[in-house]
């Protein structure tokens, strides 16, 4: 059967845009190497019709088909299973822009599409396509989709869901769903936009998006900040959303041991509050409408009055473009910097802003009581709640004895946010990573509703198997 299969695919798309398995291997492994699959065959489509021409093939043989665009995902949800029963669908083709509206304020893409170049196209035309990750220069709008992926800017713009009107979807079955509608407004039934993001390519396969676009801000200013605690920063939080408004785009946290690891991993770069006693530092963003100077004296007033109110302890303004990009390389080399310094325990967990310097504190006791030495690298968006709540070795241990402690560590973390009104998966998604877990921390009612969903939507199992949810009840 599977020779059969992998033989209709190559007619129905041509030989090079079929590959076995070994042809495949680059495609096989997640990004964090955690995780590595066998396939039929890895199938390059041109467009939707070949996508949907792809699945009805796979249906009819009831064979398992697993979407991937950038590879970018750190829950291996886009990477198949060991068994070698699936297609690997690959989306890397489907990288057109079909429409830029301007008076829309919209943009419309195939998944295929690699995010910088959306972006770079809206700013083109004159407009912002505000999504910003570490990983854009490599992952997909699909991707971004399948994920709702979050990213540095969405306190002032939203996330992925937020930043999107319309879907093309490819269904289990093989159909076509045109819903690329750039309505801002649409109140005619359920919400089936909403249920596919987020997906993770369980549902079915998001083809094109019609997505938002913003006006080119007129001056962008930035910040780096110490604080003398994590408290100090969620009241300097409160305070820059008072004064700002929507002009507030970002405000990234990192810990004083997140500096110094930049400084220890690139001794090239930024190097600033070299010396600070400060425990707590954070990014900040403001993009204005108005013009250099307006911008200016709002930063002015607002960290005027900080200052005043005991809310910050030091502040350094970026006062040129390339001062700007200097300090959000701090922020955005931090996942190198952790790469270098060996393995650690990533967490990506969301809790309410208000309940961040409990959690923190209590989480960090809990750790170095059960664990004692374990380093804390504790950095993200502190404006949407998201921390990066990553735990390193003991400098008088290895990565490997750490690691091997795993479960039990991330348990008492996930334990923790779910304790303070939490998430175990704020932006990375579920994957097959973390299936197992949401038995712990979703109620029973929760996950019938989710799994009679995929059950309604793909009764055979075959769209990403394995991946959000554990098992799948009849």
């Amino acid at each position: 059967m599977s020779r059969s299969l992998f033989e209709a695919l190559q007619q129905m798309l041509g030989a090079r845009h079929v590959q076995n398995s070994e042809e495949a291997a680059r495609y096989l492994t997640d990004k964090q190497g955690r995780y590595v699959g066998q396939v039929i065959a890895a199938v390059h489509p041109a467009n939707t019709e070949e996508v949907a021409a792809v699945v009805r093939a796979c249906v009819a043989c009831d064979t398992p088909v697993v979407v991937q665009g950038g590879n970018t995902g750190l829950m291996g949800g886009a990477t198949p299973d060991a068994s070698g029963r699936a297609v690997l669908l690959l989306l890397d083709r489907l990288n057109r822009v079909r429409a830029v509206d301007t008076d829309n304020d919209t943009l419309t893409v195939e998944a295929g599409c690699i995010l910088q170049t959306v972006q770079d196209v809206a700013r083109e035309a004159g407009r912002l396509f505000p999504l910003s990750l570490g990983a854009e220069g490599s992952c997909t709008i699909g991707g971004n989709l399948g994920t709702n992926a979050g990213g540095t800017a969405v306190l002032r713009y939203g996330n992925t869901r937020e930043l999107t009107l319309g879907l093309e979807v490819v269904t289990a079955q093989g159909e076509i769903w045109n819903g690329l509608r750039g309505l801002r407004k649409d109140n005619t039934g359920y919400d089936l936009r909403d249920l596919y993001i987020g997906s993770e390519g369980t549902l079915g396969i998001i083809t094109a998006a019609t997505l938002k676009l913003f006006p080119l801000p007129k001056a962008r200013a930035t910040a780096l900040l110490a604080f003398d605690s994590l408290s100090q920063s969620v009241g300097f939080l409160s305070h820059a959303r008072a004064g700002f408004g929507a002009s507030l785009t970002a405000f990234e946290l990192l810990g004083a041991d997140c500096l110094a690891l930049l400084r220890e991993q690139f001794p090239e770069g930024p190097q600033p509050f070299l010396g600070a006693a400060q425990p707590w530092f954070a990014l900040l963003e403001l993009s204005d409408n108005h013009s250099e100077s307006h911008a200016r004296q709002a930063f002015e007033d607002v960290l005027g009055e900080a200052f005043e109110n005991g809310l910050v302890a030091d502040a350094l303004i970026a006062e040129s473009l390339a001062q700007s990009d200097g300090l959000w390389l701090l922020r955005e080399n931090m996942s190198d910097a952790q790469k270098r310094a060996g393995h650690n325990m990533k967490h990506d967990i969301s809790v309410p802003i208000s309940r961040i310097v409990d959690f923190v504190t209590h989480t960090d006791g809990l750790l170095q009581a059960h664990f004692p030495g374990v380093r804390h690298f504790t950095f993200g968006h502190l404006g949407d709640g998201n921390l990066h709540y990553n735990v390193a070795h003991p400098l008088d241990s290895t990565v490997e004895a750490h690691m091997a402690h795993y479960a039990a560590l991330s348990l008492l973390v996930h334990d923790s946010a779910h304790a303070h009104g939490g998430s175990i998966s704020a932006e990375h998604g579920i994957g097959q990573r973390k299936p197992g877990l949401l038995g712990r921390y979703k109620s029973p009612v929760e996950l019938d509703l989710m799994r009679r969903i995929k059950q309604a939507l793909d009764p055979q199992n075959l769209l990403n198997p394995g991946k959000v949810l554990e098992v799948i009840q009849s």
